[in-house]
């Protein structure tokens, strides 16, 4: 009987070093892997910090440009109606069943007039 408990107790020590070992060999592998993170990190900062001031230029400038996309846009319309013609359309361009009605202004509650 104390023969066996030793047996028990040893491989009862032994499975706990193989347990313990795993662990420390997953962590070692775990603390690589987040000290490559780390300088990965600290690049991608060091990258952010030269871009951070053209990206507010970059900002200032859109803001700017967005102001004037609506007078854009109407002077490129009044452009386009004064230069292309209208063709006139034939009747049997005109689905059977009319104009088909898009359900999606409904699910927003828009009626268009």
């Amino acid at each position: 009987m104390i023969v066996l408990t030793v047996v028990v107790i040893v491989l009862l020590i032994a499975g706990l070093a193989f347990y313990l070992f795993r662990v420390g060999t997953l962590l070692t592998r775990i603390a690589t892997n987040l000290e490559t993170c780390e300088e990965s990190v600290q690049q991608v900062n060091r990258d952010a910090a030269l871009i951070g001031p053209g990206v507010e230029h970059i900002n200032r400038s859109g803001g700017t440009l967005s102001g004037a996309l609506p007078l854009v846009y109407g002077m490129a319309e009044q452009i386009v109606g004064k230069v292309s013609p209208t063709p006139v359309r034939p009747a049997v361009a005109v689905p059977a069943a009319g104009r088909r009605r898009s359900r999606l202004f409904d699910g927003v509650g828009y009626a268009p007039r």
